[in-house]
């Protein structure tokens, strides 16, 4: 079954950066786009960025345009999301997701000073 393994969360001070890493097994990972989403004490749970998985085209939520970055290697299975500038509204639970199957555990992310 779908497997993802969420993990490099973190205490961080504001601005500065963390890089989340997601581990897939159980499908065919080269071939679905893949996403980040977060989800704070209170609110739903957002999308924050996706990539397709051939093209490598990508898509983030406005409030961390310029900041984040997401990447893939198809090779090892994985996601990334490099953060950058972080601020305490990012604080959150990170996932990332297939579209398919089940979500992750997620890792933790807390900006703070």
């Amino acid at each position: 079954q779908v497997q993802l393994v969420e993990s490099g969360g973190g205490l961080v001070q504001p601005g500065g950066s963390l890089r989340l890493s997601c581990v897939a097994a159980g499908f065919i990972f080269r071939i679905y786009r893949m996403s980040w989403y977060r989800q704070s004490p209170g609110k739903e749970r957002e999308l924050v960025a996706s990539i397709d998985s051939t093209s490598g085209n990508t898509n983030y939520a406005d409030s961390v345009k310029g900041r984040f970055t997401i990447s893939r290697d198809n090779a090892k299975n994985t996601v990334y999301l490099q953060m950058n500038r972080l601020k305490p509204e990012d604080t959150a639970v990170y996932y990332c997701y297939s579209g398919i199957g089940s979500w992750g555990k997620g890792t933790q992310v807390t900006v703070s000073s």
